[in-house]
């Protein structure tokens, strides 16, 4: 007897036909398939979007996607869907039409107008949150049974969920529903484990260094970390020094949606400025959570997917009535250390990171957020697999061979501002200067202001102690005005009464000439700090404000080197200058005439 919910008919010969009219094999298996991808929002057609390698390389299967009507967040979720080029249809005819498979990552929406059997997946880590004025209103969003069952039905024919634990919640609701779902895992937690062995190469292309990547996130709605705390991603990048942390923030696709990317970046303006990373709502945001070391959230499930890796979490969230009591997410705040205030916003991130024990803070432990992850996430490194067998039972096909392989995640896009100008603290002792930069418009006490000039405005360079550029790659065009080292630097002494040293960067990370009110041309020479396996180096900006300190300190020209090993040493002097708590070797010594004469 034909399912009446599909609309399909059978064939003469009794095998059902596809939606198109194409038939089945002889032995009653289909020959080929529609598979319909049904998104309400950006963040559930993410979630679908990681679905796709369970159907790769098969050539039976048609992909198309659909906007389910009826969220205030759909508009993003059609320009999500234009981005990958996917092939669409429009929501009256995917109503008008049967399909051999439905995918959808939300059961919101008139899911029940569509005709096929029908796999719903979570779109977020588990089912932590109450959504107020939706639904039944006290149930966990993606469980509510007003859309989980409209007119006392399971919307779906497969709940395809993440942890048993989740049946049983589902239970809960529905025997019937709980009955109709399997345990496959979590596709998108799979890109990230995937993506671990990847990570230098994801701090590499954020530019993080040697730094700690502390990463907000942010979940939507009225209880977020950007709704109750607006201003703490300018304090994490203003407060953090520089050269020691980078700072990053994921914010929910919702939230990007109700505000509007350019709304939402002249909000965070100030952070933006200061070095903050805005990651991209799809792929980008878990590549930086794989490169982050540490995560303060709110309630937002974001957070198990750091803790899936290991990463410390720290609390941010002031409570409400979203958060469920008892669940995964609640459970992993509980045992979190918290960010209480911003003041102490870096002893809690080293706290935190360095997993002491702190009446204020709690205590955090290596390896302890990850038990936490294991409570909402089962099947690790199996779900594509496990959801590829699910999917294609319903198909009635047989799945490919190639095993289904969730795909890494690509490396971010370059995307960080480096500050155009520091508030520098500096303390000298002996011949080691420790610098830590801040935001020029940190209202910290600093020893001077170190402003990159052509980059910087005019009013900091004005105000500047320290002014330095970064030599330019020479370009190909036929008509070109180099300057010379040692022009450039004495004409911005000339320009700049309040400029004390200028200088010029000429190499990434060793060689740099200066200049100071004396006169003097100097060359610096860094050298990078080696730790075991690794090789370190610092921004010369930062040791440049070291130097500069240490010279205005040391009025005259450099000490003269008694080393007998190397005559080239003589006139030179050496200081280590401590830089985001790392010591890099530097050698000053006079300007040779043809680094003076080199060009920038």
């Amino acid at each position: 007897m034909d399912n009446p919910c599909d609309g399909r008919r059978a064939t003469g010969d009794g095998r059902r036909a596809t939606g198109d009219g194409r038939r089945a094999t002889g032995d009653g298996r289909r020959a080929t398939g529609d598979v319909l991808f049904a998104a309400r929002s950006a963040n559930a057609l993410h979630r679908l979007l990681d679905v796709l390698p369970v159907f790769a390389g098969d050539a039976r299967i048609r992909r198309l996607f659909t906007l389910v009507p009826g969220s205030v967040f759909d508009v993003d979720a059609l320009a999500a869907i234009e981005r990958v080029h996917a092939r669409t249809i429009p929501w009256d005819e995917a109503c008008g039409r049967p399909f051999d498979l439905i995918l959808a990552a939300s059961p919101k929406g008139d899911l029940g107008l569509l005709h096929g059997d029908r796999v719903l997946l979570p779109h977020g880590a588990g089912f932590n949150k109450t959504i107020r004025g939706e639904g039944s209103g006290d149930s966990a969003s993606g469980l509510d049974p007003a859309y989980v069952l409209p007119g006392g039905r399971p919307v779906s024919t497969l709940y395809a969920l993440a942890h048993p634990s989740q049946v049983a919640r589902l239970a809960a609701v529905s025997p019937l529903a709980a009955r109709q779902s399997a345990v496959v895992g979590d596709p998108t937690l799979e890109r990230l484990l995937a993506s671990r062995s990847h990570r230098d190469r994801y701090r590499a292309a954020l530019g993080t260094g040697g730094r700690k990547l502390i990463v907000l996130t942010s979940t939507w709605g009225p209880e977020s970390l950007l709704a109750r705390r607006p201003t703490l991603p300018a304090e994490l990048a203003a407060r953090l020094p520089h050269d020691r942390y980078q700072a990053a923030l994921v914010v929910h696709p919702n939230e990007r949606s109700r505000t509007g990317a350019l709304d939402l970046a002249e909000r965070l303006a100030p952070a933006l400025d200061a070095g903050l990373i805005l990651a991209g709502p799809y792929e980008e945001w878990a590549a930086v959570l794989v490169a982050a070391d540490a995560v303060i959230t709110d309630h937002g499930s974001t957070a198990l997917y750091a803790a899936a890796l290991d990463r410390t979490v720290i609390a941010a969230y002031d409570g409400g009535d979203e958060l469920i009591p008892g669940s995964p997410m609640a459970e992993l705040l509980d045992h979190s250390p918290r960010l209480a205030r911003p003041d102490s916003l870096e002893a809690a991130v080293e706290a935190a990171l360095d997993s002491a024990v702190d009446s204020a803070l709690g205590a955090h432990r290596p390896g302890a957020t990850r038990a936490f992850a294991d409570t909402a996430f089962a099947e690790q490194g199996r779900a594509l697999r496990r959801l590829r067998e699910e999917v294609y039972g319903l198909l009635g096909l047989d799945p490919p061979t190639a095993p289904a392989t969730a795909r890494l995640l690509p490396p971010p896009a370059p995307s960080a501002r480096v500050p155009a100008a520091f508030a520098v603290r500096v303390h000298i002792s002996g011949t080691e200067v420790r610098v830590e930069r801040y935001p020029a418009h940190s209202d910290a006490p600093a020893h001077h202001l170190a402003a990159e000039h052509g980059t910087a405005s005019e009013r900091h360079a004005q105000s500047a102690g320290l002014l330095y550029r970064r030599a330019e790659r020479p370009g190909d065009a036929p008509h070109r005005v180099v300057r010379t080292v040692a022009g450039w630097t004495a004409d911005i002494l000339d320009s700049y009464p309040g400029c004390r040293t200028a200088s010029v960067i000429l190499s990434a990370s060793s060689l740099c000439v200066v200049r100071t009110r004396s006169g003097a041309l100097l060359t610096v020479r860094i050298s990078p700090c080696r730790e075991t396996d690794r090789i370190v180096h610092a921004d010369p900006a930062a040791v440049l404000s070291a130097v500069h300190a240490w010279l205005a300190a040391r009025p005259g020209p450099p000490a003269a080197e008694t080393d007998a090993e190397t005559d080239a040493a003589a006139a030179a002097a050496a200081i280590n200058c401590r830089i985001g708590g790392r010591l890099f070797p530097v050698r000053l010594s006079a300007a040779t005439p043809d680094e003076a004469e080199l060009t920038v």
